[in-house]
């Protein structure tokens, strides 16, 4: 029960990042809702499954490496969160760029009508997989929740729940938006909600950036 006391915070961090970050559409998120707004909503979800499960495998990737690092280099947990903390401010700057820009998402679907749901799938993996943006929101995601000395567990907690998250969060994204009432009120609040994102990213990167513990 101490352990978990110590290490939740960090945890729900994590989480928090991992939430927000998948509200600023990015490639993945961007194809997800082409795919469903111009095919149909199960080939939208079949790439969304596609996208978690390479989600799952840069967590993995990136948990086991940061773990590693930490353990035999535990000053090393200063430069992961500068790099870190940079990447948070990078997409603060991105989100403040897109909510003073007039355009909508710009959106696309991915492949044909006629493709298989494993066939979207694999896009979607694909996707997640050949995005270094991912590779760096993960890097990001774990230094904020990994602490020196940490014991595997935490580096689980987090990999399986944001895994839960992502499967969980894309899939919505493509049922929501397979529906024309969504992707109206998405386009009149999206000012407001890559604004509010922008604030969110400046606080975890600046938090990321300050903090020497």
């Amino acid at each position: 029960m101490d352990q978990l006391s110590i290490y939740l915070p960090g945890i729900l961090l994590a989480y928090s990042i991992f939430i927000v970050g998948v509200a600023s559409p990015g490639p993945n998120i961007l194809a997800i809702i082409g795919t469903s707004m111009s095919v149909d909503r199960k080939s939208g979800i079949s790439l969304a499954l596609g996208v978690a499960l390479g989600s799952l495998t840069w967590g993995i990737l990136a948990a086991s490496g940061l773990s590693a690092i930490l353990s035999k280099y535990a000053s090393a947990l200063l430069f992961i969160k500068i790099a870190g903390g940079i990447y948070l401010l990078w997409l603060a700057y991105k989100s403040f760029k897109s909510a003073a820009s007039a355009h909508d998402l710009d959106v696309k679907k991915l492949g044909q009508e006629d493709q298989s749901p494993l066939r979207y799938a694999i896009s979607g993996y694909t996707i997640q997989m050949t995005n270094p943006k991912a590779a760096l929101a993960w890097i990001a995601t774990i230094s904020l929740g990994l602490q020196p000395g940490s014991p595997l567990w935490v580096a689980a907690a987090i990999v399986l729940g944001i895994f839960i998250l992502s499967t969980a969060v894309h899939t919505l994204y493509a049922i929501a938006f397979s529906t024309s009432f969504m992707v109206s009120a998405y386009s009149r609040a999206r000012r407001y909600i890559q604004t509010t994102l922008g604030v969110f990213f400046s606080a975890a990167g600046l938090k990321l950036l300050t903090d020497r513990n």
